[in-house]
């Protein structure tokens, strides 16, 4: 069972260190850091969070089937390298390739990764006059749940409650959702498949 779990997390590593390898961070991983396993681990978390911004810590390791001690030591390396960085958010930590993203976006991206957030955004994108009685149909989930999550995405400056609920950057969400949406979920690449659909052109 050992020796199938390695072979997989070999396999997932090579995958994203071949992404790193190609990413335009600043600095590499080289022989000083250690061993062919600590590069080529390295170089995995250097291709992973720039394809997916916003990860937290628990996510990053799984997705990686590194080690709890492996990730925060690797993470830890390239912080200080200047190859990423991170921000703490309520009770995540949330990892992004350094110099990628304003506040705005970080916050946007931090939201995207929580399922009742990112399904509410979704949904407006698609009917921005959904109501919140429209949205806890949508999401499977309690009109108290939309409201809470509704509360949250307020006070991140994502979302008006002023009258119903209205995106405040629908275009900025779009934008991530579209260029990140294989790192979310398949309603999110469902949307980004029809964005030209939602974009309103008026000249």
């Amino acid at each position: 069972m050992t020796e199938g779990f390695d072979g997989r997390k070999r396999e997932t590593l090579r995958r994203f260190a071949a992404v790193g390898a190609a990413a335009p961070f600043v600095g590499t991983a080289s022989a000083a850091d250690g061993d062919a396993d600590t590069n080529e681990t390295r170089e995995a978390i250097r291709g992973y969070v720039p394809t997916t911004p916003g990860a937290h810590f628990s996510k990053l390791r799984d997705d990686l089937r590194l080690g709890t001690g492996e990730a925060q030591y690797h993470l830890r390396k390239l912080e200080e390298s200047g190859a990423i960085e991170s921000v703490k958010d309520a009770d995540y930590r949330r990892f992004f390739p350094a110099g990628r993203f304003d506040e705005t976006d970080k916050r946007a991206l931090g939201y995207l990764r929580r399922d009742t957030p990112r399904g509410m955004i979704l949904a407006l994108l698609r009917d921005p006059d959904a109501t919140g009685a429209d949205l806890a149909n949508a999401l499977g989930v309690s009109r108290p749940t939309i409201s809470a999550a509704a509360a949250d995405l307020e006070r991140a400056g994502l979302l008006d409650r002023t009258d119903g609920y209205a995106l405040t950057e629908p275009e900025r969400l779009l934008t991530l959702v579209v260029r990140y949406a294989d790192s979310f979920d398949a309603e999110a690449v469902a949307l980004a498949d029809d964005a030209a659909s939602l974009v309103r052109y008026d000249p």
